[in-house]
């Protein structure tokens, strides 16, 4: 079978490649899926407790602090064309909020994000790296939102993946959870669509506890309205980062106009922040919000804008599909 090229674009954890200019791109606010969504794809982690204490003893300090940011490591491969990522039915339409403007500053504001946030440490190709993930609501209370390429890249599976939740400066102020199960769309298994890089992992309870019981998990939202007010948080490491503090961007969201059907917001994150996510309706007195979108891609030409998939109906069966792991 032919590989489709690559996609001119710098995926959160590429930020120096050269990109050409394409033909524009309409991309419809919806479309109802034609036929059935493909089921989502997965692969085991660590599933035994050995398997979780070599993981866990593998991500020693120094080996988180000089973790590559996934950015600088992850080229885009095909985008979705023409096609219009699947759209189901409204799950959540929370109020809105007020914004507090940032394209890139320290969160100082504390709250659950500052628990369900964090960073995301694997191995790539025999690389150390890192990206960013939040941990959600769920029936299984131990699933951990993220990037597509964040879990898996150039059609191989990332391993020694670990969510440590609210780092910062190198402490673990509520452990290292190793994932039994990480899972990723369909399409971005099978060509790396940028359209559609959402993965997903369910963690192992540690301590006796499990994920969201104990650090909280925030809401989840599918086939919302475009063009609201979001804040997209994360961890960049790339310059003038470092990946030592959890990081924010907050403004009105606006459609891709080139090479995917998803959303873009002005943020300054580089390299490392991708995986964190977008809420809506974000509370900034309760650091509580509603995941509607993962950090993604930037476009090399277009530095000050960060860009995420659309949560349609992928999205939502690769979340039904990790909580009911």
């Amino acid at each position: 079978m032919k590989r489709s090229p690559r996609p001119r674009v710098m995926v959160l954890s590429a930020l120096g490649g050269a990109v050409l200019a394409l033909p524009l791109l309409a991309v419809p606010a919806q479309a109802a899926p034609a036929s059935p969504s493909p089921a989502p794809r997965a692969r085991t982690q660590a599933a035994d407790e050995a398997a979780q204490k070599r993981v866990t003893g593998y991500w020693t300090r120094d080996r988180m602090r000089s973790a590559t940011p996934m950015e600088r490591l992850f080229r885009a491969k095909k985008q979705s064309a023409k096609d219009a990522v699947r759209r189901g039915l409204e799950q959540v339409l929370p109020p809105s909020t007020k914004a507090l403007p940032s394209t890139g500053d320290t969160w100082t504001g504390g709250g659950a994000v500052a628990r369900t946030a964090g960073r995301v440490f694997f191995t790539y190709q025999g690389r150390n790296a890192s990206c960013s993930g939040d941990a959600v609501t769920s029936a299984n209370r131990s699933t951990v939102i993220t990037a597509g390429h964040c879990v898996k890249l150039d059609g191989a599976w990332h391993t020694n993946w670990v969510f440590v939740p609210g780092y910062k400066d190198g402490d673990r102020p509520h452990g290292t959870w190793t994932a039994r199960q990480t899972l990723a769309t369909p399409q971005w298994t099978a060509t790396e669509d940028i359209s559609y890089d959402v993965g997903a992992a369910v963690v192992n309870p540690l301590d006796g506890r499990r994920l969201v019981d104990a650090v909280g998990g925030q809401g989840i939202a599918f086939n919302q309205p475009r063009r609201q007010t979001m804040y997209a948080f994360g961890y960049p490491a790339a310059a003038p980062y470092d990946g030592s503090t959890l990081t924010y961007c907050s403004g009105r969201a606006i459609n891709d106009p080139l090479l995917s059907s998803g959303i873009g917001l002005a943020c300054d994150m580089t390299g490392g922040s991708s995986g964190g996510p977008w809420f809506l309706s974000f509370d900034e007195g309760t650091g509580s919000g509603i995941q509607n979108s993962v950090n993604s891609f930037k476009y090399n030409f277009l530095p000050t804008h960060m860009f995420g998939p659309y949560f349609g109906a992928d999205a939502q069966n690769l979340y039904n599909k990790a909580q009911a792991a």
